[in-house]
């Protein structure tokens, strides 16, 4: 009997998953408000099935009590959270709320499936890092001074990469010198650096007024990058380089910046990985040759490239089911190889549905960019919208063997402390600029019908 629900659970999983990703898509399309509203609110019912469905599943497969508890803690503070959250801001978008809501949960379910006592930390964290960030919209809406910061921005984030090579605090792991440890608590600088950055880079684009201007701005941007470099965090460095050059297309819309900035990247990750590969990268060049062959490594370098298709094979369409797959004989399945995880346990249509989220996610904050008429906020919405799809796409990319691995994780779903709080931060900061761009435009609404003026339609 068990057998029969978890597997009928496991269809209706994947049929309001498909759901959820097609409304995904029509709710930006839909002009009306009030059918805006229908859909966001069937969005929030398909978040809730998927999330009931899946831990009805590990339930009955595990018979722990446990998993019920945490469902019901899990189900209690993310309908809190969005109940209050839009009583607060209630300019705020409800569909990027429900996507990171939803992305959270995913990411719960994973974890409490291959290991509950990370779910568990995940979970701890990730609340205490929606209530600090609950804040951030009414401090962006009070403190004018955000775009003025730009030198800070860059003290500070340059700071926090160099702390790395601090003897006692840095360590490497995975090959990469991007690990720092304060007392019992391990964290990623590159995670917070990378808000920092951007908020670096749109102060700067600001102020730039001339080529020698955005020349600086390169350099001093050329610098986080080069140390990330000498950490050989390359996934890293790659986000922050397609990122700035993507950013200055946008301030300064020559399509010359942006063709030559993508060759010349293209170009240095090339020379460098000739020069030094046997030396300086030696853990890249064993990433590269797994990407090419892993079959033929599979006792070594290859080894976890080789299980992440095995999993992905395995699983088919539908997936095998939570808790049937061998999600464990994939190494650190919980952190950059989670989507294998997800694909294997809750099928192939569920992972290609996953990634559709993540665009709209992307097409999203591109669309409260596009809407923003205030240059500093624009730039960073879109900034943050190429640092999320950029780290979405390069997780995914490796452990589908389009690219060479790069260690990057999957936002929001992947284990990973400092990642979860720094997309939540990227989340809050996007929906700061949408309430600005909302408020402008009430403003200027009023405006106009003060002065007997054609009201300005609303950006909601």
């Amino acid at each position: 009997m068990i057998n029969i629900i978890c597997e009928i659970s496991k269809y209706i999983v994947l049929i309001f998953m498909v759901l959820y990703t097609f409304k995904c898509f029509s709710i930006m399309a839909s002009k009306d408000e009030d059918e805006r509203e229908k859909k966001l609110r069937a969005q929030v019912v398909y978040i809730f099935l998927i999330h009931f469905f899946c831990y009805l599943i590990l339930y009955l497969r595990l018979q722990e009590i446990k998993i019920l508890i945490f469902y019901g803690i899990q189900f209690t503070i993310m309908i809190f959270y969005r109940m209050v959250y839009h009583a607060v801001y209630k300019d705020a978008s409800k569909l990027l709320t429900n996507n990171m809501i939803f992305l959270m949960m995913i990411g719960y379910i994973i974890l409490t499936r291959l290991e509950f006592g990370l779910a568990i930390k995940q979970f701890l964290f990730a609340t205490v890092g929606l209530l600090i960030t609950a804040f951030f919209p009414v401090i962006m809406l009070k403190w004018k001074k955000l775009k003025d910061m730009g030198v800070v921005y860059g003290i500070i984030g340059i700071f926090l990469l160099l702390s790395v090579f601090i003897p006692g605090i840095g360590y490497e792991m995975y090959g990469s010198r991007n690990w720092i440890q304060i007392g019992g608590f391990s964290m990623q600088p590159m995670e917070f650096v990378k808000i920092l950055f951007v908020f670096f880079v749109a102060s700067m684009l600001v102020k730039v007024d001339t080529f020698k201007d955005l020349l600086i701005n390169a350099i001093i941007s050329a610098a986080f990058m080069g140390i990330l470099v000498i950490e050989k965090d390359l996934g890293a460095a790659v986000i922050f380089y397609i990122t700035y050059v993507f950013m200055v297309y946008l301030a300064t819309s020559r399509i010359s910046f942006l063709i030559g900035g993508l060759s010349l990247g293209v170009g240095g990750v090339t020379l460098g990985y000739l020069l030094f590969k046997n030396t300086l990268f030696q853990h890249v060049l064993v990433r590269v040759e797994a990407w090419k062959n892993p079959f033929a490594y599979i006792d070594t370098g290859g080894y976890q490239v080789s299980q992440s298709l095995f999993a992905l094979g395995t699983g088919g369409y539908t997936g095998s089911g939570l808790t049937q797959g061998k999600a464990h004989t994939i190494p650190v399945s919980e952190s950059d190889f989670v989507f294998s995880a997800i694909c294997e346990e809750m099928g192939v249509i569920f992972g290609l549905a996953l990634i559709l989220v993540f665009v709209s996610i992307f097409i999203s904050y591109v669309n409260v960019a596009m809407k923003c008429r205030i240059p500093f906020y624009k730039y960073l919405a879109f900034g943050f919208g190429c640092i999320f799809i950029i780290q979405s796409l390069l997780n995914i990319g490796g452990v589908t063997k389009f690219i060479p691995s790069t260690g990057v994780t999957l936002p929001l779903v992947s284990y990973g402390v400092t990642s979860v709080l720094s997309t939540l931060i990227i989340f809050a900061v996007v929906q700061g600029v949408f309430v600005i761009t909302n408020k402008e435009a009430m403003k200027n609404e009023k405006e106009k019908e003060r002065l007997g003026l054609q009201p300005a339609s609303s950006t909601k």
